[in-house]
């Protein structure tokens, strides 16, 4: 899975607004995401492009099999950074915006010894 930060980032907010709302749009991700209307629909035609979302007749969008695993993934390692973070004296705000930035680069050998000092 050879996938950008930004769309993987896409994908974990398109799974955390669904857990929230049961539903998910473009409107909704651009206003978690900060970013405008138009970047949103580019990169839903990219996703969706690249089998990673599905949009139905009424513009909702749905995680593929696919979208779903990168997104599970990626949030996994958000959750488990800030965790391991808050654990080393971070507080919490800077912890959940650091975790975003080292979830998308760390190695899975250094996040599995992270995993393994939390346990």
């Amino acid at each position: 899975m050879n996938i950008h930060e930004s769309a993987e980032d896409y994908l974990e907010t398109i799974m955390m607004l669904q857990e929230e709302k049961g539903y998910v749009r473009s409107v909704d991700i651009a206003a978690h995401l900060n970013v405008t209307k138009p970047s949103v629909s580019f990169a839903m035609k990219r996703l969706r492009e690249n089998g990673y979302i599905s949009m139905d007749e009424e513009n909702l969008i749905t995680l593929t099999e696919q979208g779903e695993a990168i997104a599970h993934r990626i949030y996994q390692r958000h959750q488990v950074l800030t965790t391991f973070l808050t654990q080393i004296g971070v507080d919490p705000a800077t912890a959940r915006e650091d975790a975003c930035k080292i979830e998308h680069d760390i190695s899975e050998k250094t996040f599995e010894a992270i995993k393994a000092q939390l346990q």
